[in-house]
């Protein structure tokens, strides 16, 4: 299968008052294309910061990552901004939707950056909201959705571009159970019929019964690597 994330010998630090905290100590893994895979561990165990590394929103301060053949940490600001603009979607736990905007508004939002026509944005978004079930609540504003409608909303623009990777911090952890499940569901699909790679970061054992791959952090180390086999 294709690799799409070479990761060797990753480290990564931040000051501390006078010293520094190591929050992902010499990790080396990697990810194939089509990947539907949970980065678990405790809180504080690195999930989150891996995650950011991987999405371009950090650096490593040793070791290399290659995302989709590039090194992240060599990337400028503008080629790490182009490369999360055209290939990388992101869902976290806050949905991070803009209220002042429709359902529609918000999915439409990567869009706009890519300099495609309003007839192309309008068949994208639609059919985004209706991978999602959504697309009759295209012109509500997110203070009319509840809480599982406003991740679907979040999926929906994640995955409106058609991203080779999708990056979820924790995606579930303001739903109940049954909104967990329609969510990790809808996921599954996008992940079977586009191909899309999904990479969870999350400590919810929800999430870990649908992933295909556990990676399991501990102390910023690599603890385990186990390939899940479906009953």
């Amino acid at each position: 299968m294709d690799t799409i994330i070479d990761i060797k010998g990753l480290t990564k630090q931040y000051p501390m008052g006078n010293n520094r905290f190591t929050a992902l100590r010499d990790i080396s893994i990697s990810f194939a294309k089509g990947e539907f895979t949970g980065i678990i561990g405790p809180s504080g165990s690195g999930k989150t910061t891996l995650l950011n590394i991987i999405g371009t929103l950090d650096v490593p301060s040793e070791g290399e990552v290659l995302l989709l053949g590039r090194s992240v940490g060599k990337l400028s600001p503008k080629e790490a901004a182009d490369l999360r603009k055209k290939s990388l979607g992101f869902i976290f736990q806050t949905y991070n939707l803009l209220p002042v905007y429709t359902v529609y508004e918000n999915v439409e939002f990567p869009l706009l950056l890519l300099g495609l026509t309003e007839g192309m944005r309008r068949k994208m978004v639609m059919e985004a909201l209706d991978w999602v079930g959504l697309a009759s609540r295209a012109d509500s504003r997110p203070s009319r959705l509840s809480g599982g409608e406003c991740q679907r909303v979040a999926i929906a623009r994640a995955m409106v571009k058609k991203p080779i990777l999708v990056l979820a911090d924790e995606p579930t952890a303001n739903l109940d159970a049954a909104n967990s499940h329609h969510i990790l569901q809808t996921m599954e699909r996008l992940n079977r019929e586009l191909g899309t790679s999904f990479l969870f970061a999350t400590h919810d054992e929800k999430v870990i019964g649908y992933v295909r791959r556990k990676v399991k952090l501990d102390d910023g180390r690599l603890a385990a690597d186990e390939i899940v086999t479906p009953n």
